[in-house]
């Protein structure tokens, strides 16, 4: 009781002390209040409180003023400070206002303050950041901020991105901000030179073109001086403006040849190709709407104040083109071969150099901006040129690429897991063979031993590919490593993934195990350098020497000749001794007028950045003068878009009739297809998004009703399948006509043109068959089939029989069974060798040509047996395919011509090829070249 007294004691007295306290201290304050001192102060108070509302920026200034004035003192200092030091570096990492002001200031100092700052975070940072670790030896000519790059033990065994740019040190703990900064730092090398060597090049003496520089004239000092200034949109505005690819171009051009290569900065060049592809990637992470600053816009379509551009290929020079002319307000279209879009971005370079999605993301813009997109249009084909222009497109540009994949025609090339790293690469990379959910077969790798031939960027790409699935890989090279031309980046990123490299080395000669037909081993010639070439490059010439070494796959990256597919469809368009087409001097037009080309289509193998350069050209010459009235421009853009719209139609089944043993024929909505087709030619579906691409014989088509039939037969998973479709699905795609027409002749006199038509070959002789009868030939048919159960279009009602009830006697039909329950029995060669024996002894009609179409060894069959007669024989080969316009080389067939063996290709050659120059021997064992896998594929499916 007495502690609870004591304590209310205390509280009464410390209560008695504050009140007088606070009485004393009041009377002072008033007295205080009415001092002018004390006035004085309020009025100033009150104008400043006034001032902070209606100017709040004046008052920040005043104290970064303030503040300015001591950080110029402290840059006034020998060094500077580690606690100095360590709070500007925490203040520019902060990412607010303040710390941009102080980027801004820094960026803006003398070069020796500079050093000073950077000396600092070497020093007093490179605890918390390696990479700062004498970063201020040779600063800024030859010490960098790298990139981040995942290491090789890691990287070498997935598809991930390998170079991850600025932004991949957040995998490793940093922040956004960051990374910011890292670029910063990279930028402050900077020298703002007043010549731009960076971006107009370097000017030579005696040479057109300067060295160097950028293709698409990005203005890079100007980007480098934002980005000091800490201003990513503006500057990713800039490079737009000139560029809507950069996070594509610059990952995969050749820096250190064009910006990089003339960079002052000599030994150690400032990193232009990273920062220009770190910028779209810094607003997708920190805006990931961005791109809905295109939306919104009235389309061109709409608008139709300018006439439509057609643009052929969705590569770099056509992308750009496209975006271009979009951004000026033309309605665009892109016609693309492939059902995926991108073109050699896509199909050629892999995933962990260029993902997929950043082609997506420029796509995506030209979409936003009006453009349209039609696949599986093979310009050439599906229609010409003029074409085009009839539908009311005013001019084109051609970005078509390469075109037809090179080989060196050394024996044994022919083997099987011989191939190009085209056809390898487009496995992987389009149709995504890599992916067990994907249909497309790849050949084996895994633990076996790889050649890639070749070293340039093709051959790193399909190196690293084959690493990557589990091959034990060597790239072979004629020269040395120093002459090498790829980028010298992906070379180092191969040799660290253990990559084997034998230089000075040239395939001369494969061989196979006679029973299986796969490549076992190589013989290689070992070479020296002798005398340098055209190029500057020092020519390799054989020792004599020669080493045998296994091998159980060979890839060949010897870079691409032209693809005739436009060539041989446009005879008004020129083209040099190479096949590539040809361009006025300092223009991008073509000899038609109105069409205008670019990239690999006219330089032959370049670089993507190169494409984008001349696509960029051309949409700056496509923007002239407009020689049409606005209601003729209206009539144009609505003509161009009810054609884009029919290309984009869905190709759907509206008819399925099964015919015999497994057999289905299917009708399909095709209207494009339809209008070109023309008979002995072929299509290459795609039956679902994830199975593989597979060439098809068109058995018929209605141009009228925009359909086309296709017969399929089960045998393999894709065609097992495609029988399961009912009417009503859509294909993925299906691209063509593709390959050459039928050479229709018109034989006068007793005469026949006899056709040998095993099982499915008859749909596919169909509609030869047909044209020779209108043409007036008289036509035999011997067709075979394996037993009276899987005949089909036989009857008077159906399709062969409708032929005869037409031309009477002048259609004769011969069928033959393999068991005689229908018709002779036998096969399709023993009618025709009774044909060739009455001929020799001066019966019958005599035999014209023979076309045979059906299982290989029955074509070879009747090859044979006609090849002694000395009469004139064509087989038509759907062998494997893979794009079917050319550009894999998959489908070659060897052939012998003046006693030396070369390679034709089916979907560009044929499919039609002289049957007698055809080396079947070495041809027929291609069929089988993934026979393994397509066991494996339908026991997954259960077909099996």
């Amino acid at each position: 009781m007495s502690d609870v007294t004591g304590t209310v004691s205390s509280d009464v007295l410390r209560y008695q002390q504050a009140r007088s306290t606070l009485e004393s201290s009041k009377s002072e304050l008033e007295e205080l209040q009415n001092s002018e001192a004390v006035g004085v102060f309020q009025k100033q108070l009150a104008l400043l409180q006034k001032r902070l509302v209606n100017d709040p920026a004046s008052l920040r200034n005043m104290f970064i003023a303030d503040g300015t004035q001591a950080i110029v003192w402290e840059f006034q200092q020998p060094e500077l400070g580690e606690a100095f030091t360590t709070t500007l570096w925490n203040l520019l990492a902060r990412g607010d206002d303040m710390s941009i002001i102080l980027q801004r200031f820094i960026w803006a100092l003398p070069l020796k303050f500079k050093r000073k700052f950077i000396k600092a975070i070497d020093v007093h940072l490179r605890g918390r950041y390696p990479m700062f670790e004498n970063l201020s030896e040779g600063w800024p000519g030859e010490a960098f901020i790298p990139p981040y790059i995942r290491p090789a033990e890691e990287r070498a065994i997935d598809f991930e991105l390998v170079n991850q740019g600025y932004l991949g040190y957040q995998s490793i703990g940093y922040s956004v901000r960051e990374c910011e900064l890292f670029v910063w730092l990279e930028v402050m090398r900077d020298k703002q030179c007043d010549d731009k060597p960076c971006e107009l090049g370097v000017l030579i003496q005696g040479k057109k073109e300067a060295k160097g520089g950028c293709p698409v004239k990005i203005h890079i000092p100007e980007m480098l001086d934002l980005l000091g200034n800490g201003k990513h949109r503006e500057a990713l505005e800039l490079i737009e403006s000139c560029n809507p690819l950069p996070n594509v171009t610059g990952r995969v051009c050749p820096q250190e040849l064009q910006c990089q290569g003339v960079c002052t900065h000599t030994k150690r060049p400032i990193e232009i190709g990273q920062l220009e592809w770190y910028l779209p990637e810094h607003q997708k992470l920190t805006n990931p709407n961005a791109n809905e600053r295109f939306a919104g816009r009235i389309s061109p379509w709409a608008a139709a104040v300018k006439p439509p551009i057609a643009v052929v290929g969705s590569g770099p020079s056509g992308l750009i083109n496209a975006y271009l002319l979009a951004v000026e307000g033309f309605p665009v279209t892109i016609f693309e071969a492939f059902h995926d879009l991108g073109g050699v971005l896509r199909y050629g370079i892999p995933e962990f150099r260029l993902p997929n999605t950043l082609i997506d993301d420029v796509v995506e813009k030209i979409i936003l901006l009006g453009g349209r997109f039609v696949k599986n249009f093979v310009v050439g084909k599906t229609a010409t040129l003029e074409d085009l222009k009839a539908e009311g497109f005013w001019k084109i540009f051609v970005g078509t690429g390469a075109g037809l994949p090179t080989f060196m025609n050394v024996p044994g090339e022919h083997l099987l897991g011989v191939m190009s790293a085209n056809e390898f690469l487009t496995r992987v990379n389009l149709m995504r063979g890599l992916d067990d959910r994907y249909e497309t077969p790849l050949p084996e790798v895994k633990d076996k031993n790889v050649f890639v031939i070749g070293g340039g960027n093709t051959a790193m790409d399909a190196a690293r590919t084959a690493k990557r699935l589990g091959g034990n890989v060597t790239i072979v090279y004629r020269r040395t490593k120093s002459e090498m031309p790829a980028r010298v980046e992906e070379l180092h990123h191969a040799l660290e993934e253990n990559i084997n490299l034998a230089v000075l080395r040239a395939p001369r000669e494969f061989i196979g195990d006679d029973h299986t037909h796969f490549v076992t081993h190589a013989l290689l010639d070992v070479n020296e350098l002798g005398e340098p070439d055209k190029s500057g490059r020092r020519s390799p010439k054989p020792t004599g020497q020669i080493e045998r070494v296994p091998v159980d796959l060979v890839i060949m990256a010897l870079g691409n000749t032209a693809n005739p597919i436009m060539k041989d469809a446009e005879p008004g368009l020129k083209t040099n001794k190479w096949g590539t087409i040809e361009v006025e001097e300092g223009s991008q037009r073509t000899s038609i007028k109105n069409v205008y080309t670019g990239g690999d289509a006219a330089r032959g193998g370049s670089t993507a950045i190169r494409a984008a350069g001349d696509g960029q050209a051309a949409a700056r010459e496509i923007v002239g003068e407009i020689p049409f009235t606005p209601a003729e421009i209206k009539d144009r853009v609505e003509r161009a878009a009810k054609y884009t719209e029919l290309g984009q139609i869905e190709q759907t089944i509206v008819g399925k009739v099964p015919l015999a043993g497994g057999i289905v024929e299917f009708t399909v909505r095709a209207p494009m297809v339809a209008r070109s087709a023309k008979a002995g030619q072929f299509v290459r579906v795609l039956p679902w998004e994830k199975g593989e691409l597979i060439p098809l014989t068109l058995a018929d088509w209605d141009a009228e009703k925009g359909t086309i039939d296709l017969v399929v037969q089960g045998m393999g998973t894709s065609s097992l399948e495609i029988n399961r479709m009912a009417i009503g699905d859509a294909f993925s795609g299906i691209a063509g006509p593709l390959g050459r027409a039928s050479e229709l002749h018109r034989y006068e006199g007793n005469q026949t043109v006899v056709f040998c038509a095993g099982g499915v070959g008859l749909p596919p002789v169909y509609p030869i068959m047909r044209e020779h009868l209108r043409l007036g030939n008289h036509v035999t048919l011997i067709s075979g089939f394996r037993a009276k159960e899987f005949l089909f279009w036989t009857g008077d009602d159906e399709r062969v029989g409708k032929l005869k009830k037409e031309f009477g006697d002048q259609l004769s039909l011969i069928y033959t069974t393999n068991d005689g329950s229908y018709g002779v029995k036998g096969f399709v060669t023993g009618p025709l060798e009774e044909m060739m024996k009455a001929n020799q002894e001066g019966k019958g009609r005599s035999i014209a040509e023979v076309i045979a179409i059906g299982p290989p060894l029955m074509m070879r069959a009747v090859s044979d047996l006609t090849k002694p007669y000395g009469v004139k024989t064509v087989a038509s080969l759907n062998s494997i395919m893979v794009d079917a316009t050319g550009m894999c080389g998959a489908c070659m067939v060897p052939v012998t011509i003046d006693g030396k063996m070369v390679r034709k290709h089916a979907c560009i050659d044929g499919p039609e090829i002289d049957a007698h120059i055809i080396d079947w021997d070495k041809f027929l064992p291609r069929f089988n070249a993934f026979k393994a896998q397509e066991l494996e594929s339908k026991k997954k499916h259960g077909f099996a």
